[in-house]
């Protein structure tokens, strides 16, 4: 029997009753594959802030490094200035844990609804691989005269050789695993940024001709990226890119998938503690109506269950979201025919 430690950290809106569907369909994988999950809830969110003016307790980080895995509702409140919860929680556990990969799934399922003419699932199905510890995200820089007519905003964007290897190496090794056009896209912007992605590109090509050389290398600019998305998504296989371009053209993604319902990531430390979750936010109007479309967290399941190894429980999560998003009449909240816990019900149910 595998045994794993999951820490949960429902979150903010809607994010506690996305989780408690993600849980059922835990429960349901853990019966059917002689899998034990102990499940510890974190309570990290804007409630808490509210009621004790403390973003992160200081013992978090380490606490969170004994589990083999987070699960991630939300974080996002409406009576919180936004950066507080953002900075404070998420990018601090993602770079304190060293989660230095976000990766973000573009796929369309059947019966999902894309805006893209003429495109159906066998267009859309490749794989960003963001960069999640580095580039603008690290906060270096500052500002003077703040207020006055000669204000000076500055915004570094840090990239190390270290970061930007280990993530290219992590999209070269996704490529070859799923084993499909076994194509790696650089998105940068090497006309503009010319040190930053002279870095990128030169590690990309040294990295690629030395230990993969069996997979295909193309060079994409970041706005021809976005372009291409929508006119020929089927072109990519895997895309690897910065911290700022890699937080765009995901939400792009996103919208050709099928919108923020069912879009998943993962923050992904390969050899440490990973951290998943719908990439949707908190949508705090729908708050305890019953109605937000829960895919995206189950997703999110999906996702933490290959990153920990269980493959074949994995695949049936996938395999059970299928079958219920081909009985939905929409992925939208509130028109899915369906109500956010009967979703829950029926993938666990299709999941035993």
């Amino acid at each position: 029997m595998s045994m794993y430690k999951i820490a949960v950290i429902g979150g903010d809106g809607t994010g506690p009753e996305v989780v408690r569907e993600g849980l059922k369909v835990l429960d349901a994988v853990n019966s059917k594959f002689d899998i034990k999950m102990e499940f510890t809830p974190f309570d990290f969110g804007g409630e808490r802030y509210l009621r004790t003016g403390e973003v992160l307790p200081e013992t978090a980080v380490s606490d969170l490094r004994q589990f083999d895995a987070i699960y991630l509702g939300a974080i996002g409140h409406p009576d919180v200035k936004p950066g507080i919860l953002e900075k404070g929680i998420l990018l601090k556990l993602r770079f304190e844990l060293d989660q230095y990969i976000n990766l973000r799934p573009i796929k369309l399922y059947p019966n999902v609804e894309t805006p893209l003419k003429d495109k159906g699932p066998e267009h859309i199905d490749f794989v960003v691989v963001r960069e999640n510890t580095e580039g603008l995200y690290v906060g270096a820089g500052g500002n003077m005269r703040k207020g006055t007519p000669h204000e000076v905003a500055i915004q570094t964007s840090i990239n190390t050789r270290m970061g930007v290897e280990r993530c290219i190496r992590y999209a070269f090794e996704c490529a070859r695993k799923r084993n499909k056009k076994k194509t790696l896209t650089l998105c940068g912007k090497t006309n503009v940024l010319t040190y930053a992605f002279d870095l990128w590109e030169r590690t990309f090509h040294e990295v690629g001709e030395q230990d993969f050389p069996d997979i295909k290398r193309e060079y994409a600019h970041v706005d021809a990226t976005t372009m291409w998305m929508v006119k020929n998504p089927e072109w990519f296989d895997v895309i690897v890119t910065d911290n700022l371009f890699g937080d765009i053209i995901t939400d792009l993604g996103a919208m050709i998938q099928g919108g923020m319902g069912i879009a998943s990531g993962g923050n992904i430390n390969p050899s440490g503690v990973s951290m998943f979750e719908p990439i949707g936010g908190s949508a705090p109007k729908y708050t305890g109506k019953n109605v937000i479309n829960p895919m995206a967290a189950i997703g999110a399941v999906m996702m933490m269950l290959d990153t920990l190894g269980e493959k074949k429980a994995s695949e049936a999560v996938e395999t059970a979201m299928v079958g219920v998003m081909q009985q939905m009449k929409s992925m939208s909240a509130g028109k899915m025919g369906y109500s956010t816990t009967e979703i829950g019900d029926m993938v666990a149910k299709a999941v035993s």
